[in-house]
């Protein structure tokens, strides 16, 4: 489905990826893992079109659209769920959520809006609060149903558990699953290794840049440089 191929971003002088290149196969999880600073967040940012690249080529189910401007790009199915949330918190939840659906028209943001609150029936109950007095937690489900709303095939999911507690944790990876069970492709980027590689198919590490490892996602977390590196054991 996506297919990246020697990708190539900087801000300023800095170049934050260097020639990457990744494959993420149509109905699985791809976890991409590394530390901090490693470009994770850059390389999901520059595949939705929000950061330039200097060079590369990412093709979507076989068309290129390195070119192509953000909303292009969400038009053609790829949404990006951003690390942080960002939600908008003076709005409502429903309004939130709708803003997820503005390219898909009104008439069909009823539809989103019943499967999104079956996926978080949290967020049916407070569908009339404003955003802003929803837990971390919450707010992270409300990003992700914001998404949903203009019915994507790839998600683009940056670090969805920053900040939750552990049992919420399982939670958000556990609505990750069943929406790969309902079809949807998903790019993971998570600063918790193992529970990412978990759920995932398969998985890929950057370190400074660069892919340095990638494959199925048992063999990953079996790897003794990798579990000591990234998994704490």
């Amino acid at each position: 489905m996506l297919r990246v191929e020697g990708l190539r971003s900087a801000y300023g002088r800095i170049e934050a990826i260097k020639g990457v290149g990744l494959e993420v196969r149509a109905g699985e999880i791809v976890a991409l893992i590394g530390a901090n600073g490693a470009g994770k967040t850059t390389l999901l940012r520059a595949i939705s079109g929000v950061q330039p690249i200097t060079a590369g080529t990412i093709l979507f189910e076989g068309e290129r659209i390195e070119t192509l401007p953000p909303h292009a790009r969400v038009a053609r199915g790829i949404a990006q769920v951003p690390e942080g949330r960002q939600v908008f918190g003076p709005l409502t939840v429903e309004d939130n959520l709708r803003l997820g659906a503005f390219r898909r028209g009104a008439e069909h943001a009823a539809e989103g809006l019943a499967q999104v609150y079956a996926l978080f029936p949290v967020l049916a109950e407070k569908r009339r609060l404003p955003a802003a007095g929803l837990s971390g937690g919450q707010q992270q489900m409300l990003a992700i149903g914001r998404a949903l709303m203009s019915r994507p095939r790839l998600l683009l999911l940056d670090e969805p558990s920053m900040g939750l507690a552990p049992l919420l944790v399982d939670q958000i990876l556990e609505a990750v699953v069943a929406l790969r069970a309902r079809g949807l492709t998903v790019l993971l980027v998570e600063q918790n290794a193992a529970a990412a590689l978990a759920i995932a198919d398969r998985g890929c590490v950057l370190e400074t840049g660069r892919v340095t490892h990638e494959g199925e996602a048992r063999a990953l977390l079996r790897d003794p440089r990798l579990r000591e590196a990234y998994l704490g054991v």
